[in-house]
């Protein structure tokens, strides 16, 4: 009796921190970060200002849990695309459409509202800064696996351009700019990685 209880408990703690991390990604999309304010969370969240302090010390912390939440979530849906990819040079292809799906959108514009912010915040520079870090590594490792015979050095650099290339693309769709230019502009870095790829795995002839 007493363990289902405790499970319902720690049940009720997870449905509630879910809650919050939800609502704190709303609203950094929809009024960003500084009009986010703890009671505007709560109140999307449906619970107390009191059931935060149960959660979360600081705003910073709970502003990076959020973002991590939903990185994770977007972790294991990149995870499962890739892994369903054909190697060579259309996985890779495949593969930077997946990344732009991954780094724009929601996560795109929860992560600048932050990254701004973290420029005049310390606290908040190192509470997200770990996230971000992860978000890279483990999606690394499956782009790696995609990439087949490249060295790994190469499919890093690939890599590394993409996520720059998508979120720089990714800000200026936040900022309004053309998104037939920022289409033609994918499809170049496609064309262009397949290329690398084919370069770098067949060698000199």
């Amino acid at each position: 009796m007493t363990s289902t209880a405790h499970r319902t408990q720690a049940q009720r703690r997870e449905q509630t921190r879910t809650a919050l991390l939800d609502a704190t990604i709303d609203c950094l999309v929809d009024v960003g970060y500084a009009r986010t304010s703890v009671q505007e969370i709560c109140a999307r969240a449906g619970v107390s200002k009191g059931a935060v302090q149960h959660h979360f010390t600081a705003k910073a912390e709970l502003m990076a849990a959020a973002v991590e939440h939903l990185t994770t979530k977007l972790r294991r849906q990149l995870a499962a695309s890739l892994d369903e990819l054909p190697s060579g040079g259309t996985g890779v292809a495949a593969a930077i459409d997946l990344l732009w799906t991954g780094y724009s959108g929601t996560l795109s514009t929860a992560v600048t509202e932050l990254w701004v912010a973290a420029r005049t915040d310390p606290e908040l520079r190192a509470a997200i800064r770990p996230v971000d870090r992860a978000l890279g590594r483990a999606t690394l490792e499956h782009v790696t696996q995609v990439a087949g015979e490249l060295p790994p050095e190469r499919a890093e650099m690939l890599f590394w351009l993409t996520v720059n290339l998508t979120r720089g693309l990714a800000l200026d769709a936040e900022l309004g700019g053309d998104p037939h230019r920022r289409r033609q502009l994918l499809e170049e870095w496609k064309r262009i990685a397949v290329l690398l790829y084919q370069d770098a795995t067949t060698g000199p002839s």
